[in-house]
């Protein structure tokens, strides 16, 4: 190396040296702090002890506040998969049900179909009992002429 530039280099040196030496000295605090900034920083202090038992307090709270909603959700969760079990077991009825609804409209048609045949049988009986009952009063009717008709 030449010496000119051992000069440079050594200058540089310092000087950033002589910077870093004066910015440390310019964030150190004052050698005899103010009473009035004491003060300050022990109000600031309490605050924030004050901010810091608050926020412990909120998170617990919030902590609380998961578990009771995790629980809630179990129970939900619970509550939901008996209330599927319920909308199954009611499907299950109600296709039951309309299984037995349509039978039975099947056994109404039948039964109206067997009540006609019904009716149209009695009525022919009936016809046939008025006819037996004309025939048994012409019969009557016949055996008191004879008896009659031998008496005289």
């Amino acid at each position: 190396m030449k010496g000119s530039q051992l000069i440079t280099r050594s200058v540089l040196g310092c000087v950033l040296a002589g910077l870093v030496a004066g910015g440390a000295f310019a964030q150190s605090q004052d050698p005899a702090p103010q009473p009035q900034d004491v003060q300050n920083d022990r109000k600031d202090i309490g605050q924030d002890k004050r901010d810091l038992a608050k926020d412990r307090a909120d998170r617990n709270q919030d902590q609380r506040d998961i578990n009771k909603d995790k629980s809630d959700l179990n129970k939900d969760r619970a509550d939901r998969s008996q209330d599927q079990r319920d909308i199954n077991h009611d499907r299950t009825d109600l296709n039951k049900d309309r299984a037995e609804r349509n039978q039975d409209q099947r056994d109404i048609n039948k039964d109206k179909q067997n009540l006609h045949s019904d009716r149209t049988d009695r009525n022919k009986d009936q016809k046939d009992i008025n006819k037996d009952k004309r025939d048994l009063h012409k019969d009557r009717k016949d055996l008191h002429r004879d008896v009659h008709a031998k008496h005289r």
